[in-house]
């Protein structure tokens, strides 16, 4: 089934996956088509009605900054398909697990569906960060399908990667003191080969677990939502002493419940 989105892709699953194991990313035009973007984003409002207002606090983040009426706007979202049949259906269509597999090079387990606002004037930076600072994954077989709900610009807050990033050590990190974002790459030095990510509505991007990315804040009047999936192998284990740097840092930075899990 995977060969759907490699022929929307224009390449052969061969070429797509060299070119991801390279770059540490890869592009697929229109995973989802208009009318299941209109879907998407149909279930996403009804999500933030009905859903959000009972959620823990620990599975909604809220930017710092307030909108001009003292409002706030939603930064994050976390494991929204505990809450969603939509979502999690969505997780799990075929062809995108299939290609899911083949990344994760065995059988693609679904780690969390989540939200990356970024809302318009007041969205926030993400530092640069690997995910597997978070994930602490052994072997590190895990991606993200960060799919745009909007157009993905350099004006409202694109994420960067940088290329071949993920073939080198991993970064060490420390508390980035960002809500939400509670981990930052340490010492980050150039040169980067960095690309920016952008991407049309329904566009999806795929990054492995362990490439250096980051974004802007989002300065401009336009919302910059990504819907992201994230799969690891189901024979991944846990690096402990992954998990304990990063439990010591959350712990020195007495970081908030609400930070990716």
């Amino acid at each position: 089934m995977c060969l759907l989105l490699l022929w929307r892709a224009g390449m052969s699953f061969e070429r797509q996956k060299k070119q991801y194991e390279a770059d540490g990313f890869l592009r697929i035009p229109a995973l989802l088509n208009a009318s299941q973007l209109a879907e998407t984003l149909g279930e996403l409002d009804r999500y933030v009605d009905e859903v959000v207002p009972r959620l823990d606090s620990s599975e909604v983040v809220w930017e710092a900054n307030p909108l001009p009426d003292g409002s706030r706007r939603i930064r994050n979202l976390w494991h929204m398909e505990r809450h969603s049949e939509y979502f999690d259906r969505l997780s799990r269509r075929p062809d995108i697990l299939g290609l899911a597999g083949a990344l994760v090079n065995g059988e693609p387990v679904l780690m969390a569906v989540e939200l990356f606002a970024k809302p318009a004037r007041v969205g926030s930076a993400v530092p640069y960060h690997q995910d597997n600072a978070y994930f602490n994954l052994a072997p590190p077989d895990s991606f993200t399908c960060w799919i745009a709900l909007d157009a993905a610009t350099e004006e409202n807050g694109c994420v960067y990667h940088c290329r071949g990033s993920h073939r080198a050590r991993p970064w060490p990190h420390v508390a980035s003191g960002v809500t939400g974002n509670s981990m930052k790459a340490d010492q980050v030095r150039g040169p980067l080969d960095e690309v920016a990510s952008i991407l049309a509505p329904g566009d999806a991007m795929l990054h492995h677990c362990l490439t250096l990315h980051r974004s802007e804040p989002n300065r401009s009047g336009k919302e910059r939502r990504g819907l992201l999936m994230v799969y690891k192998g189901a024979h991944c284990g846990v690096d402990l002493a992954g998990a304990e740097a990063y439990a010591a840092v959350r712990a020195a930075a007495a970081a908030p419940s609400a930070t990716r899990p």
